[in-house]
């Protein structure tokens, strides 16, 4: 099975089309998986029209994603039990956060964004996976997101490019 990730796309304001090498991985998608600060509901209606969405609001969502969207998710694909966050608030780390959000969750994966910052790590033998900025790479030499198999295990990995 093979899972898209992305957050932090921030559209319209960072871009009005998705790149194309992010459609490349969209066109052989089981699922998608976004962590939040989409801006507005368009992302996800045209994310869905590639293979079905999972998704939480972030921080700088409209009233129509805030709606649609919890703030914090659970699914199980493929047998793994997958928690997806934002990742903001105050105090701690970005990446701490988010682990704690699912502190008591038995999770295998924590999904966040908000730091626009890419990492893949086991932290207390979880997974945590940013996928960066898909359209926003701030001080990052590249946009990236992350691509997720799922089959006997999990294996991922980050695509970046300009």
């Amino acid at each position: 099975m093979k899972v898209v990730i992305l957050s932090d796309t921030h559209m319209p304001k960072r871009g009005g089309m998705f790149p194309e090498r992010f459609i490349n991985e969209l066109d052989q998608a089981d699922h998608i998986i976004h962590a939040g600060d989409w801006s507005t509901l368009e992302v996800y209606e045209t994310l869905s029209e590639y293979a079905p969405v999972t998704g939480v609001q972030g921080n700088i969502d409209d009233e129509q994603i805030i709606e649609k969207m919890p703030e914090r998710e659970i699914i199980t694909l493929k047998g793994f039990r997958i928690g997806i966050v934002h990742g903001h608030g105050s105090g701690k780390t970005t990446d701490r956060r988010a682990f704690d959000t699912f502190i008591d969750e038995p999770v295998d994966v924590i999904i966040f964004g908000h730091s626009h910052i890419p990492s893949l790590r086991y932290f207390k033998q979880r997974l945590l996976i940013n996928p960066g900025s898909l359209m926003d790479k701030r001080t990052n030499p590249y946009y990236s997101f992350a691509v997720m198999n799922l089959e006997e295990g999990i294996e991922v990995r980050h695509i970046f490019f300009s």
